[in-house]
This record gives C-alpha cells, structure tokens and sequence, in this order.
C-alpha cells in the first residue's frame, strides 16, 4: 500500500496551484480530477464567455494568466491549464470523482469507485460548479417552460423568441441580462435590490473577504459577498441597460404557475424560460464520514495569519486543507490557499515525525 504525503482532489486553478507548491517542497502527492480533460470548471462554461468577460483570472505560480480578448474563455482558459499541468509536471491522475474519504486511524483514505487512496493528508479543491443551488418555490415543478441554471446556460441564441425571467442578484445574473435583453423579451427578480457600484477598490473587496472568512470562522456555510462588493456594468451591458432591462420586479414573486410566475399581489408574468442565477454551494459531500461541519452547518477553518485568504485548515481534523472554499473562494484567493496548504501539509508532516522521534526516544 503505497500512502502519499498528500492528496489533492481538484485540478482547477487552487488544485494546480497547491500541487505546484506541494513538489516544491518535495511532497509525494497526486492530483485526483472528476474532469476527462484539464481546465477545471472553466472548461463548462457557456461558448459566449470571451476573456474580456471573465472578471479576472489570477496568474498561476510561475504562469501568466492569458489577458483579455473575444476568445472563447472556456477553451483558453482549459488550454493554458493543460499547459500548465504538463510543463511543471503535475500528478494529475483523470477522471477520477471521488465518492467519500474516510478516516483509519492516523491515515486517510479516499475512495473513487473501487479504487482508493492512502494518504497522511488531504487538500480538498472542488469548488462549487457541480452544486448548483436552485431554491425552492411552490408549484415549480408544474412550470411547463424550461427551467435552466447557470450552470446549464446554453448561450443567448438558445433563448431567441422566449420570453425569459432570469432569477438572481449576481454577476452572473447581470451577464446573462445583458446578453439577452438585446434580441429576446427578458424579465429581472431578486430577493434584494441590487447593490450598483461605478467602481471598485481593494478595501471594497478586502471587507467581503473578511466577512465571508468570520462567518467560515463561525462554522457558517460560506455566503454569497455581492452585497458588499456590489455590481456594475461593463460596456456590453450598456444596451440592455438602456432598454430598461435592469429594472428589477418588486419584490420576489411568490410562486410558480404552469405558464408563469405570480406574486403576492395577484400580478401575474407569463414567461417561456426561468433561469436560475442563484449561484452554488460548496462541493463537499465527500468529506462527510469526517464530520468537518459545525453545528451551524460550515467547515470552520483555522487562520494563523493576517490574510485570511491563507485560511485552510480544517478546524475538526487538521490533516484536512480546504483550498477554494470560503473566503479563498476566487482565482487570486485560491493561489494564495494553494500555497498556504502546502505548507500546512507541510508543517503538519513535521509535527508528526518530531512526535514520532520523541515516541522512540
């Protein structure tokens, strides 16, 4: 049985990251990715995503980020991940989707079918693009039109002629907005108004990320930081914006009628389409038969230092890292994690062979 020094599941942008920084310091580790092909969640990402969509995409150790252009994100995105994995040699063993990852004795164990791995730790890396959230509302499933998901998003021409009712108050949402009001009929509802911003600023974004590490701290499942950080229109969106598109439907309606929505008030929308942009939850299902969560239903991760974007180790079991989770949740935050992970694996492996030389002593 051979046991790694550590096991990584996740090959997107903090599953790179952590395994670049884990051979750096001469860890025996493997990379376990759910995907048949690199580039990670990008990868399934709708066709009319170009790089001058994205909303930044951080540099990889030792890798400059592609720049913006009209390309298609999804396939540069995943090429200069497939660069990537090839040029430093990272152990990227795929698809492999892991089912569960268990705990004997000081070891663990993660288990993908009928195939396992042994190791001292782990650093868990899945996002969150195979949870899609979509909350619940009577009479949804009597909706006879289509109900799509960002993550199911089939491009703007898939949409043509359909009245569409886009649920959400993202980024996401915001895009799908701008792609649709120009050649289709198009409806807006949120939970709460949106928050509009001309501009941002590192202490706009350092503030969310604080708030989403104290509720991680707490044990709280991570929340969405729009609220903070606010939303603003690229120039793409400008047509929509003037078509009046923006213009939200007070307040959220209150149920799902066969041919449409209805509110509170008795109004009543027809629509063909609703396209959930209510976001996802993190991809943790797996890491169940450890009991990570708190009673308030998160992972509480430890912070040892002042960049709580360094925050990943599990509370309840310190031979877990959580990389992309929580406050590390973005491509910058998920570099930062990577590299914070390695060390803790690191630093934790020490800590085991000094209490291992002091039991023969």
């Amino acid at each position: 049985m051979h046991v790694y020094d550590a096991v990584v599941i996740g090959a997107g942008q903090a599953g790179l990251s952590a395994s670049y920084h884990l051979g750096r310091l001469g860890l025996d580790h493997v990379v376990l990715d759910a995907n048949p092909r690199p580039g990670g969640a990008w990868q399934h990402r709708w066709d009319s995503l170009t790089m001058k969509d994205v909303h930044g995409v951080a540099d990889l150790p030792d890798a400059p980020a592609p720049g913006g252009s009209a390309d298609r994100a999804n396939m540069v995105l995943a090429d200069w991940f497939a660069r990537y994995e090839a040029d430093h040699r990272l152990p990227v063993v795929r698809p492999v989707r892991v089912d569960r990852v268990t705990s004997e004795g000081d070891l663990l164990v993660v288990h993908a079918g009928t195939r396992q791995w042994t190791t001292r730790t782990l650093v868990n890396a899945t996002g969150t693009w195979t949870q899609p959230f979509v909350p619940s509302y009577p009479g949804a499933g009597e909706f006879r039109g289509e109900q799509l998901h960002t993550a199911d998003y089939p491009g703007p021409e898939h949409f043509d002629g359909k009245r569409v009712l886009v649920v959400g108050g993202g980024a996401s949402a915001v895009q799908f907005i701008g792609e649709l009001a120009p050649r289709t009929d198009v409806l807006w509802a949120t939970r709460r108004p949106p928050v509009w911003r001309e501009h941002f600023d590192e202490n706009v974004g350092r503030h969310a990320i604080e708030m989403v590490q104290e509720r991680v701290r707490q044990g709280l499942p991570p929340a969405s930081v729009v609220s903070v950080t606010g939303l603003a229109l690229r120039p793409q969106e400008q047509e929509a914006a003037r078509l009046g598109a923006y213009e939200r439907r007070l307040p959220m309606f209150e149920r799902i009628e066969p041919d449409g929505v209805r509110w509170a008030d008795g109004r009543f929308e027809r629509v063909d389409v609703i396209l959930w942009a209510t976001g996802f939850r993190p991809a943790v299902a797996h890491l169940a038969p450890l009991h990570l969560r708190s009673p308030q239903g998160g992972i509480a991760l430890l912070q040892s230092g002042s960049d709580v974007q360094t925050a990943t180790t599990a509370e309840r079991d310190p031979r877990v890292q959580l990389v992309g989770y929580g406050p590390s949740a973005s491509t910058i935050g998920g570099n930062r994690a990577g590299r914070a992970a390695a060390l803790a694996v690191r630093r934790f492996l020490d800590a085991q062979l000094r209490a291992g030389d002091r039991a023969l002593a």
